[in-house]
């Protein structure tokens, strides 16, 4: 009998080596200052620069894509789905004021496929590069008779850097306070097992490829498969034009989950409707589904991907500053406050007069 080999029983070394040399040139187009050393060493290195913290804080995140990697799957496109990876991720560490240092990436899938597997980790590295961080290494997990053919999963990992008494936590909320939507690019990387539900019916391909009057012209698929938007940059901008009292990230369970886990107790955030442009997939989502509005609010981001906390007299300066570099963000709503003691809370109310 022959013998045996890791090959035969499923893993295949060889491929494994092959994308190691086909993601070096994007690992590397994200080296950044503090980066010591390349890719392929045991542990990733980064040093902080020497006086440039006077008590620094390390902020660490991590994070996966959920079901949007079955969109992708379905569609045979991979190269942005690495975004999304490093967005929810580092959208996640700069809610605390802290500059992403790096990302570290890990990749399982049951057959190695190296030019598939290449395609994600260059969109890991795009959006490394959309956050000013390096791409300090990874792993890549070959499973055969764990995941199905053609399917993998991804996980992130992101760590940054901030000064301890710039830490943003939310204490110095207070009634009155201004709160500003930055708009998403639609449903970033939460609330897909519901959006699949609605619009696949069992026909994917067929859903994918459809094209509803309320997307203009665009398809399902590119619809679903927009990356999510990396707000370290529109951070950076707003936070030298504004003080920022509090920064929420808006993932899986919308503004009402995610807004209250950076209020003090006591207090509550007043959300206008209508005060900011919906994009149309969640119309379509909402139509199609028969979802009502709470169910759409507490699942999906409605075109809010990150909210920002600031006092009232300098949101229209945190506004045009976020213009100034292509951010679109509106004045969604208000700080009020509420039962002494009470838990924070989100309540939505019509348009001020």
């Amino acid at each position: 009998m022959p013998r045996l080999t890791y090959r035969a029983a499923g893993v295949d070394i060889d491929e494994g080596d092959r994308l190691v040399e086909l993601i070096r040139p994007y690992a590397e187009s994200t080296t950044r200052e503090g980066v010591l050393g390349g890719l392929g060493g045991f542990g990733g290195l980064f040093a902080l620069a020497p006086g440039r913290y006077r008590e620094p804080v390390l902020v660490s995140g991590t994070d996966g894509v959920g079901t949007k990697l079955e969109v992708a799957s379905a569609v045979g496109k991979h190269d942005t789905i690495g975004i999304d990876l490093v967005a929810m991720c580092v959208n996640d560490v700069c809610t605390t004021g802290a500059e992403p240092l790096f990302f570290l990436d890990y990749y399982a899938t049951g057959a190695l496929r190296a030019d598939d597997a290449a395609q994600v980790v260059a969109g890991i590295a795009e959006g490394c590069r959309q956050a000013g961080c390096a791409l300090l290494g990874g792993e890549t997990a070959e499973m055969p008779g764990f995941y199905p053919a053609g399917r993998y999963d991804l996980a992130g990992f992101a760590v940054g850097v901030v000064e301890r008494s710039e830490i943003l936590e939310g204490a110095r909320v207070a009634p009155g306070d201004c709160v500003l939507g930055l708009s998403s690019t639609g449903l970033h990387a939460n609330g897909y097992s519901l959006a699949r539900r609605i619009l696949f019916a069992g026909e994917p391909a067929r859903a994918l490829d459809e094209r509803p009057p309320e997307l203009s012209g665009r398809s399902v698929g590119e619809v679903l498969l927009a990356p999510t938007r990396i707000y370290a940059r529109a951070i950076r901008a707003l936070r030298e034009a504004a003080p920022v009292r509090a920064l929420a990230h808006v993932t899986g369970s919308g503004i009402p989950g995610n807004l209250p886990r950076v209020l003090p107790p006591g207090t509550r955030a007043v959300i206008r409707r209508g005060s900011w442009p919906v994009p149309p997939i969640f119309e379509l989502l909402r139509r199609r589904g028969e979802v009502d509005e709470a169910e759409m609010a507490r699942t999906f981001n409605m075109g809010v991907g990150l909210c920002a906390i600031v006092p009232p007299e300098d949101a229209g300066r945190g506004i045009a500053a976020l213009a100034a570099i292509g951010e679109a963000a509106y004045r969604i709503g208000e700080i009020e406050a509420g039962a002494p003691g009470a838990e924070a809370e989100v309540v939505y109310r019509a348009p001020a007069s």
